[in-house]
């Protein structure tokens, strides 16, 4: 469920201009948050990266629990495409600075999602959202 909730908040930050439509007031927290962005999108990424990797070698649930394990891949890669994005500026900072073509690589993997990175947000929420509901149902 953790899962879930993490992913409405980071889809919430993706997504900022959603927030603000719905409720105007958001606009005091959002800039609250901004200048930690950097840092939640870093620990978001690193947290959905793992999560990938335990449903890789977790695999063998997808025979007993398929939608569960489509469900922990898919929020797990989310998380971490929406963390890469958030928290660009200090993976670039403290992970990318020291290789040029680690970093060249990085620019170019943005350049790719900045253009859907509201898209990713949407889509963050929703999946966020199912993630809950399949926590609820299909896991306890």
């Amino acid at each position: 469920m953790i899962y879930g909730i993490t992913l409405i908040i980071l889809g919430l930050l993706a997504a900022p201009s959603l927030l603000l439509s719905k409720k105007p007031d958001a606009k005091e927290l959002l800039d609250k948050i901004t200048p930690y962005q950097g840092w939640i999108g870093l620990l978001f990424c690193f947290w959905g990266i793992w999560g990938v990797i335990q449903a890789v070698l977790n695999i063998g649930i997808l025979s007993t629990f398929p939608i569960w394990w489509v469900t922990w891949l898919a929020s797990s890669a989310t998380e971490a495409v929406l963390g890469f994005i958030l928290g660009y500026g200090m993976i670039n900072k403290v992970l990318l600075s020291k290789n040029e073509e680690a970093k060249a690589k990085g620019q170019q993997i943005l350049a790719k999602l900045a253009p859907i990175q509201g898209k990713l947000g949407l889509a963050g929420i929703a999946i966020g959202i199912w993630v809950i509901i399949a926590s609820l149902f299909f896991n306890g």
